[in-house]
């Protein structure tokens, strides 16, 4: 999209999310705490108990419909003001699309959406926070959610690739980058394109030169938009 504007590509993870009161993998704790991820985010658990993958993104979507966008997705949507602004997050919620980001990339699929299990290019909106067994697709087939489980390939990952090369500017926030392939993304952004880093703790991006906010999301954008003004 030409706009004149410069491009920024913001790449977010769970730690914007958590502020708004969702919950990560890491921290899930309540009745999930007795399961290992991978009993219900990956292909081999949805064969085993489909039933108790539904049950666990239900509780997490049910979540979800109470949760709320923080700053920290207000001041990323207000980017949009001033720069040509893409959002290429790892979170399933769609928090980024109610502060008012219009252009948001989910990496790892999102939670009010189903799909087929037998076609994967039918997606469906949820309207509600349950999706159960018997509740087919058109072709018949189960639906299942529409995430992208462990050891499942990222489709969405080349387009990731191609929004980040085109950035002036990147900005990453909430996410450690130890999930790959998205930690790889910044890898791809331009030599010559400034590197924000939102986040308390050291989010790993090699020798690569970072301008690091060591704060959380919603402070951390509040600095970040005066380091930005130079930039308009």
């Amino acid at each position: 999209m030409k706009t004149g504007k410069k491009r920024v590509v913001v790449l977010s993870g769970a730690g914007i999310s958590q502020e708004s009161g969702l919950k990560t993998f890491r921290d899930m704790g309540g009745i999930w705490e007795e399961y290992d991820v991978t009993e219900v985010a990956s292909p081999e658990a949805w064969r085993r108990h489909p039933e108790v993958v539904l049950r666990f993104y239900n509780e997490r979507r049910r979540q979800l419909l109470e949760a709320r966008p923080n700053d920290a997705h207000r001041a990323i949507a207000r980017l949009e003001e001033w720069f040509d602004v893409e959002v290429i997050t790892q979170n399933v919620d769609d928090l980024h699309e109610q502060a008012g980001s219009t252009r948001v990339l989910h990496l790892h699929g999102e939670l009010r959406k189903a799909r087929s299990t037998a076609d994967p290019s039918l997606v469906y909106p949820l309207k509600g926070w349950e999706l159960n067994m018997g509740d087919l697709c058109d072709r018949g087939s189960q639906l299942r959610p529409h995430i992208v489980w462990f050891g499942e390939p990222v489709p969405l990952m080349e387009e990731a690739i191609r929004r980040v090369a085109e950035a002036r500017i990147m900005v990453v926030i909430g996410t450690s980058l130890s999930v790959y392939p998205a930690a790889s993304l910044v890898g791809y952004a331009p030599p010559e394109c400034p590197l924000f880093v939102i986040d308390p703790g050291e989010p790993a991006t090699g020798e690569r030169q970072v301008i690091r906010i060591r704060k959380k999301a919603s402070e951390g954008c509040r600095d970040l938009l005066h380091l930005l003004e130079k930039y308009i």
